[in-house]
């Protein structure tokens, strides 16, 4: 198992955070989704939970959605697993600032393919050593990496665009931007996002391989939705949480119509491995 915990600092208040990443997710789905693959919501419902948080009892919003990403997935994945490895379940417990996702293909797979993300957002740094209260065997085990948003070489070519680049954009409604080399030393608000992404992946020969692969896939979405966070803000900005969530719900019955119809959208995962 590889474990990495990235940390992602932004230019927002924490509860302007919320509202801005359901709107990056609800907008990220729209554009990934079309012609037979892409995201579909299964369920969306309230919960309350005494064990996600060991000696809590937390409350939210559980998620669950497939994702069919046949042509997303990188060339070594589709000729090696098949097809029904590139449908992923995802669920989610969604009680902000705390959430947890987990990533699984049970379709194929199963026990051994499992993707755990569990995240905190706290109004800091990035300085907190230990913001999700992790065991003292998975602190010695995990890689902490620090994202920075203004960093193009995370991404792809294709995802670097002018509309969504944080070195020049300047929010029309808060003031914001465009960020400069070491904002978050003077510029006020700073929060930090801290993801701690576990991998497992048994194939004897492959899993090391793909576990980098998979961890190096997360660095760039974490990059790329945190810069589309910051530059969509003049969008979503003057929404209330409750006029977010609506907008979440009626994505939901969208989303499976596009579905259905139309042509493949979205960018495809990268087959490159760094090793790192």
């Amino acid at each position: 198992m590889l474990v990495k915990e990235y940390r992602i600092l932004c230019p927002l208040e924490i509860e302007e955070y919320q509202r801005g990443i359901l709107y990056a997710s609800v907008k990220e789905s729209k554009a990934e989704t079309g012609g037979g693959e892409g995201v579909e919501v299964v369920k969306q419902e309230p919960f309350t939970s005494t064990s996600l948080k060991p000696g809590e009892t937390i409350s939210g919003t559980y998620t669950l959605k497939i994702y069919r990403l046949k042509s997303k997935m990188p060339w070594m994945a589709r000729k090696l697993f098949g097809s029904k490895a590139t449908i992923i379940e995802e669920e989610c417990w969604d009680a902000y600032p705390y959430i947890k996702t987990v990533l699984s293909n049970p379709g194929y797979m199963k026990e051994n393919f499992l993707i755990t993300v569990e995240s905190m957002h706290l109004p800091d740094q990035g300085g907190t050593e230990n913001a999700l209260n992790l065991s003292e065997q998975v602190l010695k085990e995990r890689q902490v990496v620090m994202l920075d948003i203004c960093d193009n070489s995370i991404l792809s070519k294709t995802d670097v665009k002018p509309e969504t680049d944080p070195n020049t954009f300047q929010s029309a409604k808060t003031g914001r931007g465009p960020l400069k080399p070491d904002w978050h030393k003077t510029s006020k608000p700073v929060m930090c996002c801290y993801k701690v992404v576990s991998t497992q992946f048994k194939w004897l020969g492959f899993q090391s391989k793909v576990e980098r692969l998979v961890q190096k896939q997360f660095a760039r979405l974490f990059t790329r939705i945190h810069r589309e966070i910051i530059c969509w803000i003049d969008q979503w900005h003057h929404l209330s949480l409750a006029e977010m969530r609506k907008i979440e719900e009626e994505a939901a019955a969208e989303l499976k119509k596009q579905l259905g119809s139309g042509s493949l959208r979205g960018s495809a995962m990268e087959d490159s491995d760094s090793g790192k």
